[in-house]
């Protein structure tokens, strides 16, 4: 694939040069890790942390708990915020790759109702770089830490499909019974030697 059909993202935000050294405490803070994209921890989201939330002109939260967290760990706000819920449990074994579609539509609503969206196509090992660069403490497990450097591959893919053959460099030729189809004609279908399954890449 030439530079000029290749999948253009945007760049990620440089660090910001007013970033403070990390500090133990500020584990229970949260922190901005893209515009209007914060990562914390629960207690960041409590009852008496409203007037923060406020300012930071917070307006969706996303919840991740283990289930039997349940009964005190759940939304604070659910009159002034809007939550995405999950329960997920912190060991190597659990699926997360299923949570990612649901939050990234979340996030990108979000940020979308704001004006303020990007997607960032970055491999796993930069985006754990950026976002430990803002907030030191993360550390997933390495189940989560694999599975991500799957879904690495499955977006990939995924927008790799969603472009065009043009696009792709290559343009298919799907009429039935001529050189290249994907599909069969009637004279192929009743004789069985004759089936052949190709894609012709035209230059």
């Amino acid at each position: 694939m030439d530079e000029e059909n290749k999948l253009q993202f945007p760049s990620l935000p440089p660090c910001k040069e007013d970033l403070l050294d990390w500090a133990y405490p500020m584990r229970r803070e949260m922190q901005e890790i893209l515009p209007g994209l914060f990562l914390g921890p629960y207690s960041a989201a409590m009852k008496s942390k409203l007037s923060i939330l406020e300012r930071q002109e917070i307006t969706h939260l996303v919840c991740v708990r283990q289930d039997i967290e349940a009964n005190f760990i759940k939304p604070n706000f659910p009159h002034k915020f809007r939550y995405l819920v999950l329960d997920i449990a912190d060991n190597p074994v659990e699926n997360i790759i299923r949570y990612f579609p649901m939050t990234k539509e979340f996030i990108d609503g979000c940020l979308a109702s704001g004006g303020n969206k990007n997607t960032f196509g970055v491999k796993y090992r930069d985006a754990f770089s950026h976002v430990q660069e803002r907030r030191f403490c993360i550390n997933p497990n390495v189940g989560f830490v694999h599975q991500l450097q799957e879904y690495e591959a499955i977006y990939s893919a995924k927008l790799t499909i969603k472009m065009s053959p043009i696009q792709l460099g290559r343009s298919f030729s799907l009429h039935a019974g001529m050189p290249g189809s994907l599909k069969r004609s009637l004279e192929e279908d009743e004789d069985f030697g004759g089936m052949q399954v190709a894609a012709e890449q035209n230059g």
